[in-house]
């Protein structure tokens, strides 16, 4: 289970970026920034909602140890870190890849049935 630190350095490296970048965006300094990663002490609220808006995280995930959850219609689906991860890269692809990626898919769940 990732530390509230480790949370929030993780959010900075799916979106590429480094640590000047990630702070200015949720309007922290770099050191105020090296010290959450490091767990030195917890983050403002300010600085939870800024993480919520500039990158939807979810807070289950971020402040309850929660895996992330995915809204679809009236269900929810539970999400571990590295469907999250998955996620949040693919959205980030362009429409060729992303067809790419779902073709893999395919054929890897394809064999699962054929088995």
């Amino acid at each position: 289970m990732k530390t509230l630190g480790e949370k929030i350095k993780s959010i900075s490296k799916l979106n590429k970026l480094n640590q000047t970048d990630f702070s200015s965006t949720i309007g922290i300094s770099q050191g105020t920034l090296s010290e959450l990663e490091k767990d030195k002490y917890k983050p403002s609220l300010e600085t939870v909602i800024a993480l919520k808006l500039n990158f939807d995280i979810d807070l289950d995930w971020l402040l309850l140890d929660e895996a992330a959850t995915f809204y679809s219609g009236l269900f929810q689906v539970k999400l571990d870190d590295l469907e999250s991860k998955l996620i949040s890269g693919f959205r980030k692809l362009d429409l060729g890849d992303k067809q790419e990626i779902e073709g893999i898919v395919d054929l890897k769940l394809k064999r699962y049935r054929d088995k």
